[in-house]
């Protein structure tokens, strides 16, 4: 039978302090070489949408499966999300169909998961100030996750739409100062998290201080970017996976970046996140099916333990 799972299933079992940990065993898993994966194949549609097929398996704790992920940027205007997946969790003995599960919230707050852990990892010790460059799914999702690691006295926050900059800031869990530009948002901020739909430069190398960590998500393909060149040529640069980075980052690509670790590395204490309080570090999050995998089993077992979601028989 194949248990099949809803977005509000997932919401139910799914904690956020919980998945920071599991993503944090899943990175060092992939870049210790126990995970088996191939950098994400996409389908071009138009400039603003694609299709992506990330399939993978972990050695330990063992996952079988794949995410089929489309990002449509038109979506936005149709009052829809512009990224909608579909994750299916197979048994690694024997390649039946576990689990058929919504991938939306998985990726949203595995993304977000990450992002603390880079923040857990290389951001300096008396970092108080966080700045968001965004107001939609991943600015909220990232105003969950990051303050479970860390502790911030002063969250600002920018977006190019007013109307939803001040819907994020009205409803955001913790007290949000709402700047007039992204110059404002960033200037004087030790953590800074770029969540824009933006495929140019949205944070320029002046606004950021030093001892900054700027955490970056956006710009997923090779021909866009959303940080200043300059501000990576001085930066220490970590990525999720060098091979997904140098194929897919236009920040990295355009660039000729120097990659000095990924974050697996980091979480295993093979490379350290930060060498000095004043450098500047940054964090490139493309996103791993190995991300995936770990949340979908997560949700799984616990989903099958607490009787949620609606069995189907497929056959075979």
């Amino acid at each position: 039978m194949t248990l099949c799972l809803s977005e509000s299933d997932i919401r139910a079992v799914l904690p956020m302090a919980d998945l920071i940990g599991a993503m944090e065993t899943a990175l060092a898993a992939f870049s210790s070489g126990g995970v088996v994966q191939p950098v994400r194949a996409v389908v071009e549609m138009a400039a603003d949408a694609f299709f992506g097929a990330m399939p993978g398996f972990v050695r330990e704790p063992p996952a079988l499966g794949a995410k089929l992920v489309a990002v449509i940027g038109a979506n936005q205007a149709r009052g829809l999300p512009t990224h909608r997946a579909s994750i299916l969790l197979l048994d690694p003995q024997t390649g039946a169909l576990l689990s058929l599960m919504d991938g939306r919230l998985i990726t949203e707050m595995r993304t977000a998961a990450v992002s603390a852990v880079s923040v857990r990892h290389m951001a300096h010790p008396d970092a108080g100030v966080l700045a968001i460059l965004g107001s939609g799914v991943q600015a909220r999702s990232h105003l969950e996750a990051l303050p479970l690691v860390h502790s911030f006295q002063d969250v600002r926050a920018w977006s190019p739409t007013p109307d939803h900059l001040r819907k994020f800031a009205e409803e955001a869990p913790v007290p949000v100062r709402a700047c007039r530009s992204a110059a404002e948002a960033v200037t004087g901020a030790d953590v800074i998290v770029l969540a824009t739909a933006s495929s140019t430069p949205a944070v320029a190398d002046g606004w950021v201080a030093e001892g900054a960590h700027v955490v970056s998500i956006g710009a997923c393909r090779p021909y866009q970017r959303e940080m200043d060149p300059v501000l990576l040529t001085r930066a220490r640069v970590v990525v999720d996976s060098r091979a997904a980075a140098l194929k897919e980052s236009g920040d990295i690509v355009l660039g000729n970046v120097r990659i000095a670790a990924e974050l697996g590395e980091v979480v295993a204490g093979q490379v350290p996140g930060r060498t000095a309080p004043q450098e500047i570090t940054v964090f490139k999050s493309l996103g791993l099916a190995v991300e995936d995998l770990a949340a979908a089993r997560l949700v799984y077992l616990r989903a099958r333990k607490r009787g949620i979601g609606i069995e189907i028989d497929l056959g075979g």
